[in-house]
C-alpha cells in the first residue's frame, strides 16, 4: 500500500511514500513470527504475535533508539504475549524496529506500513503503542490511519505531537513518571491540554522515563485499555 498523502512532521516538507513489496516470515519457538517487510524505502524488522481470525490488533513502537522491548521490563512482548489468545482478548501484535531510529518521517512510514500489513491481515481495529519519541510517531500515525482506534504515548516527547487535536475521536492515553528526567512530565501535561476528547492522561508518582518502578501497575493499564480501544462495538 502507498502512503502519498503528505503530513506535517514539525518541520519536514515534501510528499512521503512507502509501499510493502513484500513479506518475509520465519517461525519462533514462541509462536511468534520473524517478520521482514520489504519496502520500497528499505527493509523494516518486526515480530507479529498472530491471533487468528480476530480483527483487534496493537503496533509497538519503541524510543528514539529502536528496539522491540519497550520500557517497563520489556512492556511489549509481554502484552503481546498476554493478549494473544482468545481467552485473553485475541489481539494480534506487532513490534517494530525502524529502519532509520530517530529520523521521525522515516518511522512514521514504517508504522504505517505495518498498519498496512495488519489491515491485509484483516486487522480491523488497531492500537498504537509508542514510548518516548516512539510515543509522538504513535499520535502522528493515529492521525492519519483510519484503522487506528487508540493511542498509547508513554512518556512522550513534543516534537511530532503538535497536531495532536486531529487524533480525536480516537482515544488518547498519555502516561508519565513524575520523576522523569528525561522528557519532563510538563510534556504529557501540554499535550493532554491540546488534545481533544476522549483522552486521560495518567501520571505515576516517582517513576523515571523507563516506568520501571510502576511496570505491573502500567502492565494492567495498558492490557485493559488495549482491549477497551479495540473492542467491536
Amino acid at each position: 500500500m502507498d502512503f502519498g498523502t503528505p503530513f506535517d512532521a514539525e518541520d519536514s516538507s515534501g510528499d512521503l511514500e512507502i509501499a510493502i513489496a513484500g513479506v518475509a516470515a520465519r517461525d519462533r519457538e514462541d509462536g511468534a513470527l520473524d517478520l521482514v517487510l520489504r519496502t520500497t524505502r528499505g527493509e523494516i524488522a518486526g515480530v507479529l504475535h498472530p491471533c487468528e481470525g480476530e480483527a483487534g490488533a496493537a503496533v509497538f513502537a519503541g524510543g528514539a533508539l529502536g528496539g522491540l522491548d519497550g520500557p517497563a521490563h520489556a512492556v511489549y512482548p509481554r502484552l503481546a504475549d498476554a493478549l494473544r489468545g482468545p481467552e485473553a482478548g485475541g489481539l494480534s501484535s506487532l513490534r517494530l524496529q525502524y529502519r532509520q531510529p530517530g529520523e521521525f518521517s522515516e518511522c512514521v512510514l514504517d508504522v504505517l506500513a505495518g498498519l498496512s500489513l495488519l489491515k491485509g491481515l484483516g486487522a480491523a481495529r488497531v492500537a498504537l503503542v509508542g514510548h518516548s519519541f516512539g510515543a509522538a510517531v504513535a499520535i502522528k500515525c493515529g492521525e492519519l490511519s483510519e484503522l487506528v482506534t487508540g493511542v498509547a504515548a508513554l512518556s512522550p516527547q513534543l516534537y511530532g505531537t503538535r497536531t495532536v487535536q486531529r487524533l480525536s475521536p480516537r482515544s488518547l492515553l498519555l502516561v508519565h513518571g513524575t520523576a522523569d528526567n528525561i522528557l519532563d512530565c510538563a510534556a504529557s501535561n501540554e499535550v493532554y491540554e491540546r488534545a481533544l476528547e476522549p483522552k486521560r492522561l495518567v501520571l505515576y508518582e516517582g517513576a523515571d522515563h523507563t516506568l520501571a518502578s510502576c511496570a505491573e501497575e502500567l502492565f494492567e493499564l495498558l492490557r485493559g485499555w488495549l482491549l477497551e480501544v479495540t473492542a467491536d462495538v
